[in-house]
């Protein structure tokens, strides 16, 4: 239905693989679905939410993957000894736009990502990068003992324990208020 109120549902018969576009839309939509009860509501919400983040922060997201995360997590680059402005190979391979494409629709569970959502809607989109330093932070252990990239990747991706998740969005909304409420910045 998207895809047709987008004009962009293929007139082919042929099955198209999914793109990337599709694939973030897919993993919103999943995690709207447990949210949201009504069929009709959750649609409406699934494509008010997609188009309202891409249009006012689709733009942002290279931006918040190639400064945002390397300023705000500079603890954790210090920590591993490596530049927060230079990250090492295996920072570079983690899932930073994977998860702000998406709000982290697939990684967190759908309690904790009401609370981050809220954020998004509200406009404050940068709450992303804080949920991603709160990630990091709570795993530093187990990201820089995984010799493997991919490791580190399909943990951070698909493994992350989901009982710890209300505590990392605390934390991140923790932090979001400390570096972002209490100055003013650009959304």
């Amino acid at each position: 239905m998207f895809q047709l109120e987008s004009h962009v549902l293929p007139r082919r018969s042929e099955t198209i693989p999914l793109g990337e576009e599709d694939e973030d839309f897919l993993s919103i939509a999943q995690a709207m679905e447990e949210i949201v009860e009504d069929p009709v509501d959750c649609y409406w919400m699934i494509k008010c939410f997609v188009n309202q983040f891409n249009n006012k922060f689709g733009d942002s997201i290279p931006h918040l993957v190639s400064s945002g995360v390397a300023q705000e997590s500079g603890a954790l680059f210090v920590c591993g000894g490596v530049s927060a402005t230079e990250p090492s190979e295996e920072y570079r391979g983690l899932p930073y736009s994977l998860w702000f494409r998406r709000c982290f629709a697939g990684c967190l569970p759908e309690s904790s990502l009401q609370r981050v959502w809220d954020k998004v809607i509200s406009g404050s989109f940068k709450i992303l990068v804080f949920v991603a330093v709160a990630i990091l932070l709570s795993y530093t252990i187990m990201v820089m003992g995984t010799s493997r990239p991919e490791g580190v990747v399909n943990f951070l991706c698909k493994q992350v324990p989901q009982e710890n998740t209300d505590a990392i969005v605390t934390k991140a909304i923790e932090l979001w208020h400390k570096y972002c409420c209490t100055r003013m910045h650009s959304v």
